[in-house]
């Protein structure tokens, strides 16, 4: 009996063992090459309990014995696995067959940039006959019909899906995978050099194919814009197709001109062009394939951005020059937490892409990173923590960093949250890095929610609607299911999904709370009120509902930056771009409170300089952001909003007093205004002062910090600002940066990566150690 009771408590405490949450820990790899993923997620089978991989791969979640953990990333197949009575549990996801193809670089080699060439696949004119034999061999000649070149892409062109209807013209062809685009949509067909319609391949005869290219995601947009978006079949004929011009090919920049725009080319004024080289017949047909028979001519520009089907638009930068302390002792600025340059950036940097200098806002760049400010103590939310240095690039000049660090609160002491999606699914949008990235990046952000928040959903295409009303984060699967529907087609009516977006948040306004409109898009907004002046006047009128926004910008190719920055900067909100699950990790992940809770808004900065100390300072960036200085203690003026654990840096460069500079130009005596400097704070270099709102307060409370004229060694977090403001001023093609070489970034940064514990620095280096070598 005694035995039996024994067995029978052994047996109820191991029930209970297995009933139990236990914390289980992992890392989930590449499984080719074995690098960490970060952005994945886990979730309990049949549970909405989840949990996502960090920078390094590494996650760690709640489960029991019973449990069998899901392992879902984009573009990767999920992946199952028993916890049974594992702590630890690694996985190694393999790449999808029918998900997201790897991104490939296409471009041509240009004088002093050089890209690799290179298409995804190709099905050859051998290949095509040895298709139609086989056919013809299996008595299957009927299927081939009219149409072979499709019957030649089909199983020899790497994730090329072709679909037969009951005839010939209703066969369907997707490059990039059926459940990544929209029902009607096929790639763009180009023969020889010419865009085509699917009708013409009945008149094409397969003897006068010599290759067949087939084209997908940066590969495709990046020569054929938008229309690309699907991927692109380039047909190239042997030679006797009417189709082919005797006029050579034009590449300008990289990018291959369709002959239709020879007539823009042969019109692109002189001294725009820094080169030219022209290549005879068999030169450029060997160089650049049958496209390119009747020769080619390669252009380079002065600025390297000559690019017809590149639709992006980005304000345009006056950079800030030198100013004279004796005439303009006051700098005003509005600080900036938006983060969007330096991953659009990126997503050029490694696109193999020329930089527009107007998408280099330097001040973005530096606020990317994180810096080791101290958390704030006392009433205000942030600290204030100012350095001088020599500056690296000019031994005449000193280096100013001011420093601001946001009081972090944890998720679970943040307040209610009143969301409101508000998602583009226009057609625009259909492209693997738009719709697809969006839909699995909200769901890092849907699966931290609590069951306090509320999610709704508004979508818009030609009109807008709503998908989700107000939904508890308690159920999330129900959340997640809606995203999960979510298709793009259709124009964009950009500003009728905002009022639809801003009603709903109104109507379920928490008073206590934090109610905010997340918009995700690419910016192509083209029905409706769509200019940057329509979308600033209508997003300050809707921000007066104290409703904040949050603009996440998707894609490239037709990327409005220009008009997210507008509204994100009118709207009381940040502005973020998304260029991978990487990047909505950081976002959504790490700055999950930053991004959705306001701790300080309207956050202005006055810095006076010392004339007895400061010849001249210039600010570095932050051009789009600069205020009157009577705009300092005007409480109606907008500015900057702080989040939760943001930090927010700012670099000038100042030229000391009786130190001559070639970036200074004499100024004549005035007549009627006498200067007098005093000399009651002559230790002084400057004075900053503050000024912020409280999130729901109308009046401004004013903050004063004094820096003395003490030069030091630069700490690791300056010298490392300091490369990001070089490289910036060097892709901008600034006269500041004294003839720098893109080795002195790469040093610089490589002096101040730090402890890096998340490895964003190291990825800086590694980026432009890239540009270095393109």
């Amino acid at each position: 009996m005694k035995t039996l009771f024994t067995c029978l408590l052994v047996l109820i405490s191991s029930i209970q063992l297995n009933a139990q949450d236990r914390l289980i820990i992992g890392k989930v790899t590449d499984s080719n090459d074995g690098s960490p993923l970060p952005g994945v997620t886990i979730l309990v089978k049949g549970t909405t309990n989840g949990a996502a991989t960090n920078f390094d791969g590494l996650y760690q979640i709640k489960a029991k014995d019973s449990d069998v953990l899901v392992f879902a990333y984009i573009g990767y197949e999920t992946k199952e696995i028993k916890v049974g009575s594992l702590t630890t549990i690694d996985a190694a996801l393999e790449t999808s067959k029918e998900a997201l193809e790897e991104v490939v670089v296409v471009g041509y080699g240009i004088q002093r940039k050089s890209y690799s060439t290179a298409s995804v696949t190709s099905a050859s004119a051998s290949e095509i006959k040895r298709q139609k034999q086989k056919a013809y061999h299996n008595q299957l000649a009927g299927q081939i019909q009219s149409t072979p070149i499709t019957q030649a892409l089909a199983g020899r062109a790497a994730g090329v899906q072709i679909t037969e209807g009951s005839n010939d013209k209703s066969t369907r062809i997707l490059i990039r995978g059926q459940a990544s685009l929209t029902k009607n949509s096929q790639p763009l067909l180009v023969v020889d050099g010419y865009v085509r319609s699917y009708n013409d391949l009945e008149g094409l005869n397969p003897k006068d194919i010599q290759n067949i290219d087939v084209l997908k995601d940066a590969s495709a947009t990046s020569l054929y814009g938008n229309r690309g978006a699907n991927g692109v079949i380039v047909i190239s004929t042997k030679g006797n197709s009417e189709t082919l011009k005797n006029e050579p090919l034009y590449i300008v920049d990289g990018v291959p001109i369709k002959k239709e725009n020879n007539h823009i080319i042969k019109n692109l004024s002189e001294t725009d062009i820094d080169s030219k080289i022209a290549y005879n017949k068999s030169e450029a047909k060997e160089k650049y394939g049958q496209i390119a028979k009747n020769g080619c001519v390669v252009i380079t520009t002065h600025n390297g951005n000559f690019r017809l089907n590149n639709e992006e638009s980005y304000a345009v930068i006056e950079e800030n020059n030198f100013e004279r302390t004796s005439l303009s002792p006051l700098s005003t600025f509005s600080i900036d937490v938006d983060k969007a340059a330096y991953s659009n950036i990126r997503r050029m940097i490694n696109n193999g892409e020329s930089i527009d200098p107007d998408a280099v806002k330097i001040e973005e760049m530096i606020n990317y990173f994180e810096y080791s400010y101290p958390q704030p103590i006392g009433e205000h939310p942030f600290s204030i923590n100012t350095e001088v240095a020599k500056t690296p690039w000019n031994n005449d000049t000193k280096i100013v960093k001011i420093g601001l660090q946001g009081k972090t609160f944890s998720n679970d002491e943040l307040p209610p949250s009143n969301l409101t999606f508000l998602i583009d699914v226009s057609g625009s949008m259909s492209s693997n890095n738009k719709l697809p990235l969006l839909k699995t990046a909200f769901k890092l952000l849907v699966n931290q929610l609590r069951e306090e928040d509320r999610v709704s959903i508004v979508v818009y295409a030609g009109a807008a609607g709503v998908v989700l009303e107000p939904t508890s984060g308690k159920y999330k699967d129900k959340i997640i299911s809606a995203l999960d529907k979510l298709e793009a087609g259709g124009s964009t009516a950009g500003g009728q999904g905002i009022n639809l977006a801003y009603k709903l948040a109104e109507e379920n306004f928490k008073t206590k709370g934090n109610n905010r409109v997340i918009l995700a898009t690419d910016g192509d907004f083209n029905v409706g009120a769509s200019s940057d002046k329509d979308m600033e006047k209508l997003i300050e009128e809707k921000r007066k509902s104290g409703v904040f926004l949050s603009v996440l910008g998707f894609g490239y190719g037709n990327y409005k930056d220009s008009k997210l920055e507008i509204l994100a900067d009118k709207g009381n909100g940040n502005h973020a771009y998304i260029d991978s699950m990487q990047e909505a990790q950081k976002v959504f992940g790490k700055e999950f409170g930053g991004t959705l809770f306001t701790i300080a808004k309207d956050v202005k900065i006055q810095i006076e300089f010392n004339p007895n100390k400061v010849q001249a300072y210039r600010l570095i960036g932050y051009e789009n952001r600069m205020l009157n200085d009577e705009d300092f203690i005007d409480d109606t003026k907008d500015a900057g909003e702080l989040g939760s654990g943001h930090t927010v840096t700012a670099l000038y460069e100042v030229i000391p007093v009786g130190v001559k500079s070639n970036y200074l130009k004499e100024v004549s005596d005035l007549k009627y205004t006498k200067l007098e400097v005093s000399q009651n704070h002559s230790d002084e270099l400057f004075t900053v002062k503050f000024r912020y709102k409280k999130p729901n307060g109308d009046k401004s409370i004013e903050m004063v910090h004094i820096q003395n004229d003490e030069v030091k060694m630069p700490s690791e977090d300056l010298e490392f600002a300091s490369a990001i403001a070089l490289f910036g001023m060097q892709l901008r093609q600034s006269k500041y940066h004294n003839n720098s070489k893109i080795e002195d970034a790469i040093n610089l940064a490589n002096k101040g990566r730090g402890e890096d514990k998340d490895g964003y620095r190291a990825e800086f280096i590694r980026l432009v150690s890239s540009y270095k070598n393109l």
